[in-house]
């Protein structure tokens, strides 16, 4: 088998949902993309990345922030909620490499991992999502504030609102309640 052939059997049957993106556009995916985010890798060529979004604002705001990170290093991760083509959200693990570091968007091979099975999706408003990722990812209230242009006092009253909806009593344990660690 040739070098060519074998990397095409890697990328189409990869244990983790791969994609090719060119300007946030879907070029090209594999079986287990298709399969996470529902159907077959056919449906999904040339198809913006928007429409996987749990939102407009989603799409929006991870953009800005994943293209800031990957003018600096060439690379993008967070946890997010996304779509699927059935319109139910789930938690996913998004990892990005640009192949044009010059301009991150214009082309790069991105990674999604479902993590529905260790984290349900609890109903929460745009602002709320917000707050929890950022809270994941360890910002203060203060720096979530100043992040999303609100006072820190009315980030508490997010994280209080998380917490009543995550059972947890702790701002620690909501934090591992969202990362989906074990408690």
């Amino acid at each position: 088998m040739t070098h060519d052939a074998l990397a095409e059997l890697a990328f189409a049957n990869a244990p983790i949902g791969l994609v090719i993106l060119e300007n946030r556009v879907i070029k090209r995916c594999n079986a287990k993309f298709a399969q996470v985010f529902g159907g077959a890798p056919c449906d999904y060529t040339d198809v913006p990345l928007q429409e996987l979004y749990a939102s407009l604002q989603d799409f929006e705001r991870i953009g800005a922030r994943g293209l800031a990170a990957m003018l600096k290093t060439g690379s993008y991760s967070d946890e997010r909620i996304m779509r699927r083509r059935d319109g139910t959200l789930f938690w996913c693990r998004v990892r990005g490499q640009s192949l044009t570091p010059e301009a991150p968007f214009q082309q790069g091979v991105w990674s999604f991992a479902d993590l529905s099975e260790e984290r349900p999706v609890v109903s929460l408003t745009q602002r709320e999502r917000e707050v929890a990722i950022l809270t994941c990812r360890g910002l203060t209230s203060k720096e979530i504030g100043r992040e999303l242009d609100l006072s820190y006092r009315t980030i508490e009253v997010y994280r209080a609102r998380l917490q009543e909806k995550f059972g947890a009593r702790k701002l620690a344990e909501l934090v591992a309640k969202l990362s989906g660690m074990p408690l």
